[in-house]
């Protein structure tokens, strides 16, 4: 499909046939290069086009079109020995340095100031001093040259879309940091990457041909720069020879810049893809029965930031439990906790966040504060699942939604490429998608926000989880599309048996799904009660202010402050 699009811009057409031609030219040149490219005939020094040779005669009377055509082997040969070395070390120091930060981000980053900081030029000619005059050896030391160029663009890019809420969800998805950085991190910065490197073929030839240029090349072996520099020398004899090494030099390098636009624009998807025919249902299977038992028990849970006089908290001693089967409802204003005690959970922190003191946090007997990453990522997509808000920040727009539904059902659940459609056809169904074949072939730019927000309750659930985190799952929806979801989690969480962390801070959604309610303000928990007795007799002033602001020609209140024990 990538390679369609290309084709239908008459620009890229242009460069593909001149660098087909170019390329094909240089392989079969043993073939079609009427004479050897260190064949001498004294008649033909300087000589015109004619007499047996197509292009006229070089400064020692070889045939120019037979030397060009051999010469381009090694050209290209070059350059790609160059473009090579440059992405495997930029684009594989850059992704993790830019992902992992830290101490490797220290390090690389080093690295690649000290390759800036040293004269390309002349460290290229201290080797041909030091090695001799070994094209292909300064075309790998030119491409570790080079390879800070792709370290600092793919760092940027992969430092402005690693913390993306799609990213967040592929790691509750249970998928592995490999993984995540190759599928989904890699994807967004190809497009980039894809311009850069077909400037920087075209660079490479651009020096290759300069250093033969001046006379560093083995003279023995024909290449575009070595004949330059030859008809150079004897431009005044025979101008017309300049133009052949310089005409296919030119040629090439902006046909690789222009093809890189087009591959680029392809890339990042300009036009709008086709809609793929629907197909037959397979229905969904019936769930097992859940024993209604305490599930997750948070004990005296502190989270902190760095800050410039240590650590600066911002969850005070939470205290929560969620049963077996029950929808607890974590209400507060923004700002007072919920996400954060929701994301410790679930093992996503932002970076520098940590548990502080006595932090206790068991899952189903397990304590989750003191488990690895690699405990976590288990978790994570098979018995923890995540709805986040925002949905349209949730899905990776490289993707369409089919392929982000199947690929944490191929990595949770161990399901064929087949079976994990067909699951996930079924899960569009069940969440209320009219057309789940269309839905699921489109990206997530061409859904709207509900049925994104459908796609990613599908998503969440695709691995029948214990327990299911909702964190403002219904904030950026209309009212008419959060009761549809509000009725969709109801009906998927009885179905399951699951037991559900609703975060919120609306009380028309509490009162609408949850069965018991823990009120939070300033990090803490002020209030747990069965939502009936909470709504008809809130105990703390802050629950009575949240209830009084939901209802309707109610006065205006100022902030409740607390006074804490």
């Amino acid at each position: 499909m990538t390679a369609r699009k290309v084709l239908r811009n008459p620009l890229a057409i242009a460069a593909l046939v001149i660098l087909t031609a170019i390329v094909v030219a240089s392989l079969l040149a043993p073939l079609i290069a009427p004479n050897s490219p260190s064949s001498l005939r004294l008649d033909k020094i300087n000589a015109g086009p004619g007499g047996g040779y197509l292009l006229g005669g070089d400064g020692a009377g070889r045939d120019i079109f037979s030397r060009l055509l051999h010469a381009g082997q090694n050209t290209l040969a070059g350059a790609l020995i160059a473009l090579s070395v440059a992405l495997v070390l930029g684009v594989v120091s850059g992704l993790l340095s830019g992902y992992y930060g830290g101490f490797l981000d220290g390090i690389l980053g080093w690295g690649a100031n000290l390759l800036m900081a040293l004269p390309t030029m002349i460290v290229l000619l201290a080797l041909f001093q030091a090695l001799g005059s070994s094209i292909y050896l300064s075309m790998v030391t030119f491409g570790v040259m080079l390879s800070p160029g792709f370290y600092r663009l793919v760092r940027s890019q992969v430092m402005a879309v690693k913390h993306e809420l799609y990213v967040d969800a592929a790691r509750v998805s249970g998928l592995s940091d490999p993984r995540i950085i190759g599928r989904h991190i890699l994807l967004v910065v190809r497009a980039p990457v894809v311009i850069q490197a077909s400037v920087v073929a075209g660079i490479a030839i651009v020096v290759q041909s300069g250093l033969e240029f001046l006379g560093l090349g083995d003279p023995g072996t024909p290449t575009w720069g070595g004949m330059l520099q030859d008809a150079f020398t004897n431009i005044y004899n025979s101008p017309i020879a300049i133009w052949w090494p310089g005409a296919t030099i030119a040629l090439t390098v902006a046909s690789l810049v222009l093809l890189g636009n087009a591959i680029r624009d392809v890339i990042q998807r300009t036009d709008r893809p086709p809609k793929a025919p629907r197909r037959s249902l397979v229905p969904l299977p019936d769930p097992a029965d859940t024993a209604g038992e305490p599930l997750l028990r948070i004990t005296n849970l502190s989270v902190g930031y760095p800050g410039a006089d240590g650590y600066r908290e911002v969850v005070h001693g939470v205290e929560l439990d969620v049963r077996r089967g029950e929808v607890m409802g974590l209400v507060g204003e923004s700002g007072s906790g919920k996400t954060q005690t929701a994301f410790a959970v679930l093992g996503l922190l932002a970076p520098g966040g940590t548990l502080l003191g006595s932090s206790s946090i068991r899952f189903d007997g397990t304590e989750l504060s003191r488990l690895p990453d690699a405990g976590r990522r288990a978790l994570r997509g098979r018995r923890i699942g995540y709805i986040p808000q925002e949905p349209m920040s949730n899905l990776d727009p490289c993707f369409r939604v089919g392929e982000q539904l199947i690929e944490p059902l191929r990595k949770v659940s161990g399901l064929s490429k087949a079976a994990a459609t067909a699951e996930a056809l079924n899960l569009l169904e069940r969440v209320g998608i009219p057309e789940p074949r269309r839905t699921f072939a489109a990206y997530p730019h061409e859904i709207s926000g509900g049925m994104a927000q459908r796609v990613l309750i599908a998503g969440a659930v695709s691995g029948k989880p214990d327990l299911l985190i909702a964190d403002e799952p219904t904030t950026a929806l209309d009212v008419t599309v959060q009761a549809e979801v509000l009725d969709l989690l109801r009906d998927l969480q009885t179905e399951f048996g699951m037991a559900m962390l609703l975060v919120t801070h609306n009380f028309g959604v509490v009162s609408d799904i949850c069965d018991r309610v823990a009120v939070m303000q300033d990090g803490r928990i002020v209030e747990v009660d069965d939502v009936r007795p909470l709504f008809a007799n809130p105990h703390h002033s802050y629950t009575r202010t949240l209830l009084d602001s939901t209802l309707e020609d109610s006065t205006p209140r100022a902030r409740i402050e607390v006074h804490h024990a």
